[in-house]
């Protein structure tokens, strides 16, 4: 389909390094997954581009970290406002290249430009210590300063919030950035960009180098010498693959990776608000989000009436195509995307589990899935112990707390977790022993610029958002000053 902008020049099909929009001999067909068809064709400018890239970040990093702080963040909000004021435009972009309904893809660009506007003000307050003098005659500093080039990979799912998450801490503190967004979905990035440079970055600060060669692109990131910090958001196969890759310069490192997330619904919670809470948790996206709940533990005494009022919910939801207004969820990414779920509700379905809605391939056919709950399950079935990235809500049944507490923690992902409960005691003892880097408790949103993103175990280290998020771009450097006495 042609999509109708307001600004034409924000649908972009070139990488963009050392403030140059480049165009080479290679490219790779942008799909669209909700009809399957070729929607752009972008430049790939492979090795060679992201080379380019990272020298430019080299160069242009002395004068970027040099400059004021203040200065930094009227470029960054600039760039906010620019994001909000063309967030139309840029949620069309969003919806035509990965698929989720336009107001959803609205709205993550408005989230996204909230984390742009954070981290203006956060950068000016990038504060060091003077330390208490451990002998006369001494004194002691802590200064922060920026550590360098960043490199940032990023995935489909989010395809604006992602970028948008990770380079403005970067930025702010007077690092140079080089990004590499998913094959699947980088138009969204090259909009991102043609404001950026409208904002007023200087040129090499910012640089985008869309990609079919991955790996190729990611291992001159890994093994760069050039390049102090690399920040990942994917899968937790890739990323143990690029942190081996990283090891042989010693780089600093930020990966958000798969998850396992448990939803627990205690038998003194209010189940029409856990209901909706697990609806807006696990269908968002078509369930296409790391944080998205994946196995659903409800107390047995209230198992049977959530279950009915999930499916009665459940039933409302349309999928269908994103610039469709009636729409719910969109399409799954891919054909790969779509198998997994298909196989997790068969091992499901074929190990006892009951299906209340859905179950099957929608009539709209292509990649997508109805929106499904699933009963009786049990820690046998795949969904137990592998993230499925799809709109299945599957139910588990418990009996007491600390029963709960070991299956909700039986994972070696951790990223977020969420339970509905009143008692007091109860959210106490339970927040404190989910062993995850984030829990909602009576909410199922959790992300947003305030709160440190992030999580433990194999989900990965290092957290977005908040002010927290700015720590990992910044080395400390402690100053020993001697000879002090007057």
């Amino acid at each position: 389909m042609m999509l109708e902008l307001k600004r034409d020049d924000l649908f972009v099909t070139k990488s963009y390094i050392n403030g140059q929009w480049l165009d080479g001999d290679e490219h790779f067909n942008v799909v669209n997954p909700s009809t399957g068809d070729v929607i752009a064709q972008v430049a790939d400018l492979g090795k060679d581009g992201a080379e380019k890239a990272v020298a430019a970040a080299k160069a242009a990093f002395p004068a970027w970290a040099a400059k004021p702080a203040k200065e930094r963040s009227a470029i960054l909000r600039k760039w906010a406002d620019l994001i909000l004021k063309h967030k139309d435009d840029l949620g069309k972009i969003m919806t035509l290249e990965q698929g989720k309904p336009l107001a959803e893809a609205i709205g993550e660009v408005a989230y996204g430009a909230a984390f742009v506007e954070w981290f203006a003000e956060e950068g000016k307050r990038a504060y060091g210590d003077i330390i208490p003098r451990p002998a006369d005659g001494t004194r002691i500093l802590a200064m922060k300063q920026p550590v360098g080039v960043c490199a940032m990979i990023t995935p489909w799912n989010f395809p604006s919030a992602m970028i948008t998450r990770k380079m403005p801490p970067a930025l702010a503190v007077g690092c140079t950035v080089v990004s590499k967004p998913a094959e699947a979905t980088p138009l969204s990035a090259l909009a991102l960009a043609v404001l950026a440079e409208e904002a007023g970055f200087p040129k090499g600060v910012i640089n985008i180098v869309p990609t079919d060669h991955s790996s190729d692109v990611g291992k001159v990131f890994c093994e760069s010498k050039d390049v102090k910090k690399l920040s990942f958001t994917g899968s937790t196969k890739v990323g143990k693959i690029l942190m081996k890759q990283c090891a042989g310069t010693v780089k600093k490192l930020s990966l958000e990776l798969g998850g396992n997330a448990p939803f627990i619904v205690f038998d003194d919670a209010d189940l029409d608000k856990a209901v909706d809470g697990l609806i807006a948790g696990k269908f968002r996206n078509c369930g296409q989000v790391c944080i998205a709940p994946n196995r659903v533990f409800v107390d047995a005494k209230i198992y049977d009436d959530f279950a009915g009022k999930l499916t009665a919910k459940v039933k409302a939801l349309k999928a269908g195509d994103g610039f469709d207004s009636s729409s719910d969820l969109g399409p799954l990414i891919n054909d790969d995307g779509f198998e997994k779920v298909k196989a997790h509700l068969e091992d499901a379905v074929s190990n006892g589990a009951k299906v209340l809605i859905g179950g099957e391939a929608h009539s709209k056919g292509g990649t997508f899935y109805q929106p499904t709950v699933l009963t009786d399950m049990t820690p046998e079935m795949k969904i137990y112990s592998e993230e499925t990235f799809g709109p299945i809500a599957a139910l588990f049944k418990f009996t007491d707390v600390d029963e709960v507490i070991k299956m909700a923690n039986d994972t070696n992902y951790g990223l977020a977790s969420y339970f509905y409960a009143n008692d007091l005691a109860r959210v106490w003892k339970v927040s404190e022993a989910l062993e995850y880097g984030m829990v909602g408790v009576n909410t199922g949103r959790i992300s947003n610029e305030v709160a440190p993103f992030g999580g433990v175990k194999e989900s990965g280290f290092g957290r977005e958002g908040s002010k927290y998020g700015i720590d990992d771009y910044l080395e400390i450097k402690a100053v020993h000053l001697g000879g002090m006495d007057e």
